[in-house]
Order: C-alpha cells, then structure tokens, then sequence
C-alpha cells in the first residue's frame, strides 16, 4: 500500500526480514529555556514601585533587581491590538487589529482576530516542541464567535495553545468572571465567601499546567503567556489589600506625582532633563477640589493599588512554584503592561462604570454615600483621570492616546544566564512587535514562511536580544508607527511627530506636534513652529509606514460600528428574534440578545410542579441588569439599575404544568414600562425610571444566574426546577434617535473593555 506519513525502515513480508524506524519527535534542545510573558492590564509607566511609585510591589522589583528594566519600550494604546502584536511580532494593522476585537469594519486591518497569516508565537513553538499555554485574558477573538456556538478558530487552543484557562472578552468582574477552560465555559472553583479572586484562580491555574507538563516531561520546555484581568478596572481586590491602603493617597495626585518623578530621576529610570509634564486638560488640582471629591478620588486609588499589590503576590507565587521545581534559573521572564493607565474613570472616578457608558456622571457627593464598596464585589469601580495621569508620570495623556502616555510602559526581563548586570537599565527605543523576534532569536528559530497552508507576511519586530549586554548599544530599532482611532504618531531615531485626533474631525484638520524624545521623554516642548521642515519630514514618513502596514483607510469610528450587528454570518437573526433552548452556556454579552435600550418581549415556554422555582432568564451582575424568575409560585421581574431594584410580582400565580410566562418591555424615551404575562394575560406591571443601555460586561444566561446574583430575592444562581423548555426574545426595531444613543453606549463601554 501507499505510505502516507514519513516512513525510513524497510518493509519485507515478515517482521524478521523488516527494519522498524521511529521518526524523532520535535525537540528543541536540552538547553532550551522555557518562556514565560505576563501581561498586565491598564498599567502606567510608573506604577511599579521599581519605576517610581509607592504602590508595593515587591516580587515584581525583586524580577527587576535579577533582570533589567527597560525605560523606552512602547506599546500600542489599547489592548487587542497590543496582544496582536505582541504574539506575533507584526504590526497590529497588518495582522488584522486596528482596533479591539469587538469590531469587525470590512477591512484587512480590523477584522477583529489576529490574521492566519500572521502564525502566533504558541503555533511556532508548540511545533518546535514547547508546551503552550494561555492563561488570563484573550480578547483576540470576535466577540460574537465567544459563546459555546463558537466558531472556535481564533481561541486560544486554536491559535497555537495546547491549554487554556481564562475569559475571552476585554474585562470580567474579579470575584465573579465568565470562564473558559480551554473550549468551554465554567464556573469558579469556589465562591467569594470562600475567599475567591480571579488572580488567585489563574496562578493556581498556571501552576497546575507547568506541573502536569514537567512531572511527567520534565525534558520539555514550556511556553507560558500569563494575561492578568488586573489592572483593568474593575479594579476589584480581597479587603485587606484595599485596607493596606487606607489613607496612604490622602495627600492626593499632585504630591504623589511630584514623588514618584522624583524616585524616576534617583533611579535613572528618568532622565534629570526630562519635565514633568503639566496636568492633562480635565485634572484639576488636588487643593481646589472639594472633600468628597478628595475622599472619592483617594478611595479609588487605594482600590486600585491593592489591586496591583494582590498582583504583585500572585506573581511572586507563580515565581515560587518555578523556583520549587527548580526551573526558575532556566526560565526567561518577559513582564509589561499592555497600554498606559486608562481614562475610562472621567474627571471623578466612578463607583460603577456602567454609570458612565449610560450617559451618566455620578458626582462624588452622589457616589459618596457607598465609598466603602470600591474595589470589593458590589462595586464596579475605576479611578479619575489625575490618577491615570499619576499612574502614566511622567508623560502626558492616557491609554488611547498615541502620546507617550497612552503607548510608553514598563518592561522587565529576567535571564539569569544571559544578563549580566542584573539591576540595570536599557534606554534604547523598542516596540511590544519586537518581544517575538526577540523569543526566535534567542531560540534559533527561522519563522515559517508558510503556516498550515497560509503565506505568512513577514516579521515587522526587531530582535532585543543585543540589549542582554549591551546597556550602551544604540537602538536597532529606528522607526515605528502608532495609530488609534485616528489619533497617530510616529517614531524616528529620538524623534517623534504626534496628533491627538478627535472623532469626526477631517484628518487633514488633525495638529500634528513635533518632539525631540532623545531630550524630551514627556513630549513637553512642541518644536512644530520651530521646525516645520522636520515634522513636515516624519508626517511624510508617517504615511509610507501607514501605506506598508495596512494602516489604511483611517478610521475613528466607534458607534457605527455596532450597526453591523444583524450581519450576514453574524449570530443576531436578522428579524431579531432570538430562541434559547437550555441547557446552555452564559453568553458573552456581545453575543446575546440586545435588549439594553429597547423595547422587546420575552416569552418562556416552561412545566413546572407546584412550589417549583427558579431564574428563567437572567443578565448582568449585581451592580447592574435584569432577571425573570418564579418565586414562591408567582412570576417576578427584578430590573436592578445600579443598585436601584425596580420589581414586579404577578398577581397571579403561575400555572402548575404547561404554561408560557413572560415579560414585556416598553421603552418611552429614556424610560420605560414592563407587563408581566402569564398565557397571555397581563397580570402585573412597573414603570422603570431609567432604561440602561448598557447594563454589564457580564452576559445572559438561561435556565440560571449566572455569576453574582442580579436580584437580591435570591442569594445564588437559582436555577429553576422545572421544565424550561424555549425561552423566546423578540426585539423591536428602534428609532433612530434610540439606535444612535443604544450604539454610542455600547461603542463606550466597548472601548473600556480594551
């Protein structure tokens, strides 16, 4: 017969007269390293405490006392986009990313996954023979191929990764997050109660990975791509870590600035040279602000500084399990953040971030009166901006922005046997599409120039490797673009040129900047005027880079791009109507029925034996969404506006047997009315003072609650007992005035979940 697979012995009619031949299995070499690279969420340039801050992070400097720390590596501004680039050594508008991966715009450069002509890092190494695993946040899928429907081609395990464990979507609450274990959804392994923490849960996970991998194959290296959902807001930590805090931010953003440029400058972390740049426009200073304002700001920022110090701890686990197994000396360590600190809190912070996405601006003298909620499970927090601005010292503007505040981060890597002055610092110029050809160079590995039948576009990253001994070396990294939302820059041998766009404005109208970074690191003194031939220059280059790297066309757009929700292959039926058989998985919210800001009507067909209850359809968490439920034989409605409970109990009960059960949703404007049905028969109602456009991150679930209970009738998920046979929502066509604020909403919240 004809030999498909590779075969080298030889084949005679007894086993006597043939030679058997073994084909040797992919290694990579006794010698080979294994490689862990952990991400964290929404971090500024200075918030580790070996880069400036006050925060207490103590394993992480303790990684950059045994590695080097890099002071001029850049990102991109937002999240999906960085991961791109990061796992592939591309350019995120080449590989398909321009933006976050909730969008797909009918382009090469955003279609909301990482392209298969662009093989991952996992893929290559898994084929040289690592073990892969991700573990922590994805959010390089499109978020409507999230749910147990899949497809399942842009997860994790299908981009090179032998393991997974984490969530899928931009955030998650910490004590409650939507799940995946490699293809499927599932629940936490304990409660909050029981002293649950996402954090915890993934270094459990990932030591559980590396165990089962080197108990058994202890020759075969690992792969190991840690993303924490911290410090991405909610900023959410166990109480102590919050209370650890308690007044230590009191002095508020001015001082703490001040101090931690100072520590950069004593550190060389900073150049004396280079300012401090001046408040971003919307920070006020800490003495003019009133005193709920201070005590709400001050609170936010403790939250968020347990949050990274709890981080801090799960690393120094992870490290500890690496050093108890001794591989902890053979192991490079790469640790940076994916963008700067977030804007996403607005000029106060808030207490709930939905608040914000629906058009409202909870003042500190509202938000006040629950203070001691932030960062724990009941809240939904994230700090003001003059944080965000302390967090980004000593540069200007934040996460989203391509000013240095938005894309310059902390790097550290840890080699012990190839770095030489371990507690030093590197000051040339690069780029997270450099992290990847850095990997293949210290490992001898060609990338493919095909990937499972796919062409692949060439590695645009630059090898770091020279910079392990070579602290004086100049850069080999030269030139790089930056692009986000039509806010664009451009990098070149110390210089940069920079725009701030703002959406809607013609891109030609943009004011480009000019800055010496070689002299002027926080891009404080604009030499536009002074040099018009020089900006004029990099401008021009700006556009070759853009032209080479798919940048084109430009486009800020963030709310028309829901509008191609009922799509052509896209998992909203176009007559917007949606029925849900249990049992199911939770849904991703993007990929539920869009019933925020809208009228609709659900219908449950379910048979039930008398005192049988339970949730039939649930949304949301407990800081803010929906759930229909039986209770004590009658149908109840709970619409859980940000605490704000507004419920309705039929005044009849709910048939034993066969029956349909349901709820009808009326929205007038910025509010609404909802009637309880029962086979038909109208049998209770309540007005709704406010209609949420967006309720939560956390999506549906049927049958069950999913996560933190959104009614507080019910202490867990309450599923129900009986019989649930479909559960049916039919959507109503919206007004275009509704459609544009349901859209703007959505497009916020989307892009805080970046």
């Amino acid at each position: 017969m004809k030999i498909y697979d590779e075969f080298e012995g030889v084949i005679k009619p007894t086993e006597e007269e043939s030679t058997p031949w073994w084909p040797e299995a992919k290694h990579p070499g006794p010698d080979a390293p294994n490689i862990v690279v952990i991400l964290i969420d929404d971090l500024g340039f200075s918030h580790f405490g070996s880069y400036g801050s006050d925060i207490e992070t103590p394993r992480i400097d303790q990684l950059a006392a045994e590695g080097v720390r890099y002071t001029n590596f850049h990102v991109t501004p937002v999240c999906s986009p960085t991961r791109a680039s990061l796992l592939t050594g591309r350019n995120h508008h080449r590989v398909g990313m321009r933006s976050i991966s909730n969008f797909n715009t009918g382009y090469p450069n955003m279609r909301g996954h990482v392209s298969n002509h662009a093989a991952t890092v996992a893929e290559v190494l898994r084929d040289e023979g690592f073990a892969t695993f991700a573990v922590g946040k994805w959010h390089l899928c499109p978020m409507e191929n999230a749910s147990a429907a899949g497809p399942y081609d842009q997860w994790p395990l299908q981009r090179g990764f032998d393991r997974y464990y984490g969530f899928l979507d931009g955030e998650t609450d910490q004590f409650h997050p939507e799940l995946v274990y490699d293809n499927h959804f599932v629940e936490p392994p304990k409660s909050v109660e029981d002293g649950y923490h996402l954090s915890e849960d993934l270094i459990d996970r990932s030591i559980e990975f590396i165990h089962d991998t080197k108990s058994i194959r202890p020759d075969r290296p690992f792969f190991l791509y840690l993303a924490f959902g911290a410090t991405h807001a909610p900023h959410q930590a166990p109480a102590a870590y919050r209370e650890k805090y308690r007044g230590r931010f009191d002095q508020g953003w001015d001082v703490e600035r001040e101090r931690w440029y100072q520590n950069q400058i004593d550190m060389g972390i900073t150049s004396p040279q280079t300012k401090l740049a001046p408040r971003n426009p919307g920070v006020e200073a800490w003495a003019d602000m009133g005193e709920n304002d201070k005590l709400l700001a001050a609170r936010l920022q403790e939250a968020y500084a347990g949050f990274l110090d709890h981080t801090d701890e799960q690393i120094g686990r992870l490290v500890d399990a690496l050093a108890e197994i001794q591989e902890m000396e053979n192991t490079i360590v790469f640790l940076m953040s994916d963008n700067g600190a977030s804007q996403e809190g607005g000029p106060f912070g808030v207490l709930h971030e939905m608040k914000f996405f629906n058009g409202i601006l909870e003042t500190p003298d509202e938000a006040i009166h629950r203070i001691d909620e932030i960062g724990g499970p009941h809240s939904h927090s994230n700090y003001p901006w003059g944080w965000a601005q302390a967090g980004n010292t000593p540069f200007r503007w934040y996460k989203q922005n391509t000013h240095e505040g938005g894309v310059h981060v902390p790097l550290i890597v840890r080699w012990p046997e190839n770095i030489e002055d371990p507690g030093s610092l590197r000051t040339q110029f690069h780029h997270v599409n450099d992290i990847v050809p850095t990997i293949y160079d210290i490992l001898g590995i060609n990338p493919p120039d095909e990937y499972r039948g796919y062409e692949q576009m060439p590695i645009t990253g630059t090898s770091m490797k020279y910079t392990f001994d070579a602290a004086d070396e100049p850069s080999k990294k030269r030139v790089q673009y930056f692009e986000m939302m039509g806010h664009r820059a451009i990098y070149a041998d110390g210089w940069k040129a920079v725009t701030r766009h703002e959406a809607g404005t013609p891109f030609a109208d943009d004011d480009w900047e000019l800055y010496h970074l070689a002299q002027d690191a926080s891009e404080c003194e604009n030499l536009a005027e002074e040099m018009p031939e020089k900006l004029a220059e990099l401008i021009e280059l700006w556009w070759k880079e853009a032209e080479e790297n798919g940048v084109l066309p430009l486009d800020d757009r963030t709310v028309q791009l829901f509008g191609a929700r009922f799509r052509d292959q896209s998992p909203h039926p176009k007559d917007r109507h949606y029925v849900y058989r249990p049992p199911m998985s939770p849904m991703p919210a993007q990929v539920g029925a869009s019933i925020g800001g809208r009228s609709w009507e659900l219908v449950a067909t379910i048979d039930r034996a008398a005192k049988t209850n339970g949730v039939l359809y649930a949304t949301g968490t407990e800081n803010a969404g929906l759930s229909i439920f039986i209770q004590n034989d009658r149908l109840v409605f709970d619409y859980n506006c940000f605490g704000n409970h507004q419920i309705a109990d039929s005044t009849i009960e709910v048939p034993v047997g066969g029956s349909k059960v349901g709820v009808r949703f009326l929205r007038t404007g910025g509010t609404g009315k909802v009637t309880l049905l029962i086979n038909d028969q109208e049998c209770g109602q309540v007005d709704i003072p406010l209609v949420m456009n967006i309720m939560s991150s956390v999506g549906p679930s049927v049958g069950y609650d999913h996560g933190s209970p959104v009614s507080d009738r019910y202490s867990d998920e309450f599923a129900f007992g009986g019989q649930l046979i479909t559960v049916e929502i039919q959507l109503d066509s919206q007004s275009t005035a509704e459609a544009k604020e349901n859209a703007s909403a959505q497009a916020r919240a989307a892009m805080a979940q970046q």
